[in-house]
């Protein structure tokens, strides 16, 4: 089986053909980051509009990367949820056209779902286990059950972990996207303000909750003072981010007694996380787990892998009616999916 995923959630478009027997045969991603870098961020419209110009090229030279035709395509996976509205438009519609063309099988993906499963593509993890999903878009926190089986614990009440970074990389004058800049210009600096950490330490209904809005807050403050070194807020921003995510994960690993712990996401990808995670694991006797850094960011293989995985286990295939969905948490997503095939419409 060759199953064929197309990723369009955001700004990147990925497509990658996937074989259960020799794994990812091809995974290319055009990368929209020069053409926001003005923006500061994601312009939705021009991300659309750079989406329907690349996907028939992309497309054309995952076929070509992989060796494999068009008809030798088992199926057609696609991001169908959350990310932006406009641009998971395009990538759904190609799906459908692709799906109708060939008559083969129109598999939905969810994104997060998605960048939780692509460390499989690297080695098989035992359920259940944690997964913390951080991006630009998301900080979620999931216990996964088995495939399917997701039991959300907490997100982000206000701004996503990426976006803080963006955010506060535009304050500091720093350019697009700020994690990778942030992440190297921290290993100069040193933490000379103690900024807050929101909700780290909540024991109400905030417990597995996030908020950055605060921290961000006052590190435009301090850069708004002109007394720090860049490098010096850099690295003081970080530290406050990074426990706050490795606080609050611990935290549910020993509250769930879980010693399984995925970590996803394009933020997954940063080097003072990865090294927090580790330190942690040792403390405490758990095992932590990243996909390799090339499946970190938006890509067209992780959501072939999953749809992969829904027509093997599930079954799950949907109509051309089947609709995309902006805002549509991951346990959401298997209700959504149920209630659309009870609907007789697949």
């Amino acid at each position: 089986m060759i199953v064929m995923g197309i990723e369009t959630s955001c700004d990147d478009t990925g497509v990658s053909l996937y074989s259960p027997k020799k794994g990812i045969l091809s995974n290319v991603v055009s990368s929209q980051v020069k053409l926001h870098a003005d923006w500061g961020g994601v312009y939705p419209d021009l991300a659309a509009r750079e989406h329907t110009r690349n996907l028939i090229p992309v497309v054309d030279k995952a076929l070509k990367e992989a060796d494999v035709s068009l008809q030798e395509v088992d199926a057609v996976a696609a991001t169908v949820a959350p990310g932006l509205i406009v641009s998971l438009v395009v990538g759904i519609s190609s799906a459908k056209a692709l799906s109708w063309s060939l008559k083969k099988p129109l598999v939905p993906v969810h994104h997060i779902e998605s960048h939780i499963f692509a460390v499989f593509l690297q080695e098989e993890i035992e359920f259940p286990f944690l997964s913390l999903v951080v991006s630009g878009g998301h900080t979620e926190l999931y216990i996964i059950n088995g495939f399917e089986n997701y039991i959300y614990l907490g997100g982000t009440l206000d701004d996503a972990v990426g976006e803080a970074y963006d955010k506060v990389a535009r304050m500091l004058g720093l350019g697009y996207p700020g994690g990778p800049i942030i992440d190297k210009l921290a290993k100069e600096g040193k933490e000379v303000i103690k900024f807050p950490r929101p909700l780290l330490g909540d024991r109400g209904k905030n417990r597995f909750n996030f908020s950055f809005s605060g921290l961000k807050s006052a590190v435009l403050r301090e850069v708004e003072k002109g007394i720090y070194r860049k490098g010096d807020i850099a690295h003081s921003f970080q530290e406050a981010v990074v426990d706050i995510l490795v606080g609050k994960t611990v935290d549910a690993v020993k509250e769930f007694n879980i010693k399984r712990l995925v970590v996803s996401g394009g933020v997954s990808a940063n080097s003072r996380l990865r090294e927090r995670f580790t330190e942690e694991s040792e403390k405490h006797g758990f095992n932590v787990y990243f996909p390799p850094l090339y499946l970190c960011t938006d890509n067209g293989a992780m959501v072939a892998y999953t749809g992969y995985r829904r027509l093997a286990e599930t079954g799950t295939t949907v109509g051309f009616d089947f609709e995309g969905k902006a805002r549509l948490r991951m346990d959401g997503f298997v209700e959504y999916i149920k209630e659309y095939k009870q609907k007789g419409a697949v």
